[in-house]
């Protein structure tokens, strides 16, 4: 969900019901802990969709009809609802105040800290097409360049970096970030890419271009960085059977990637 939206939608001065997936059993859409906000109009973020959603919110605005504060509902997910998951889902109901509202929101941005690190460096049409999607998932996405006048062209949600040195924004990354190289110059690609290498607590590194230009950089590791795991590095990003090289295909092929790597915990070591 988004954190402005919710954030706004927590704050707003009237009754509003949290919806909060407390158990599981079998196949369900989402995980215990997903969560969702209802008001009497309104809702913000998702609980799985579908008929469940709509049972849920639906209950949750009769709660505040009716000014029940708490509550739970047990929904079989098959064909009395029209779905077909097979498995159970608990949702347990809370109508908040406005202190505990204060504690959901510092908790959400408390959250929003903790969010995975997205480094793409390069603000050219690739790396502006990956923000524009990066920006609509769980990952704070940080866009770096030399180029002020690059960034500006990006209308994306994310942040944005003018650095003239992006191997140090390498270095001061936390752990558990991930690394995407393309920027306006090969050789700067070389210097970026082997500093995201060399930190070996990376969850991805790619950089772009072509199985040549791994090579490359291959024989240019050896020298600079003796030990350097290279076979760790994505190069070239975004490849698949596609052959399709708009920039927002490139990258809707690397965010996937990525996003894999980051759910699945594929640290580097």
């Amino acid at each position: 969900m988004c954190i402005k939206s919710l954030i706004t939608f927590l704050k707003q001065d009237r009754p509003i019901v949290r919806l909060e997936v407390t158990e599981v059993r079998g196949s369900t859409p989402r995980d215990t802990g997903a969560t969702m906000f209802v008001s009497s109009t309104e809702s913000n973020g998702t609980i799985g969709g579908g008929q469940l959603e709509y049972l849920a919110v639906k209950k949750a605005q009769q709660n505040l009809v009716s000014k029940e504060k708490d509550g739970t509902l047990d929904i079989f997910l098959g064909p009395e609802i029209g779905q077909c998951c097979g498995g159970r889902v608990e949702i347990t109901f809370k109508t908040l105040d406005q202190a505990a509202r204060k504690i959901v929101v510092a908790q959400v941005l408390a959250d929003e800290q903790a969010l995975p690190k997205v480094y793409i460096f390069g603000a050219g049409h690739v790396g502006r097409a990956l923000a524009d999607q990066f920006q609509h998932l769980p990952v704070h996405c940080i866009l770096v360049d030399s180029r002020i006048e690059e960034l500006n062209l990006s209308r994306a949600r994310v942040e944005r970096r003018v650095s003239t040195l992006p191997e140090a924004e390498v270095r001061s990354a936390p752990a558990g970030s991930a690394f995407i190289v393309l920027t306006h110059d090969h050789a700067l690609d070389f210097l970026v890419t082997g500093e995201a290498l060399a930190r070996t607590d990376a969850v991805w590194v790619g950089m772009i271009g072509s199985a040549t230009k791994k090579a490359k950089f291959t024989s240019f590791a050896r020298a600079e960085w003796p030990a350097l795991a290279t076979d760790d590095l994505n190069c070239p990003i975004g490849a698949t059977r596609s052959r399709d090289k708009r920039p927002s295909v490139i990258a809707a092929a690397v965010v996937s990637a990525v996003i894999t790597a980051i759910t699945c915990d594929t640290t580097i070591r």
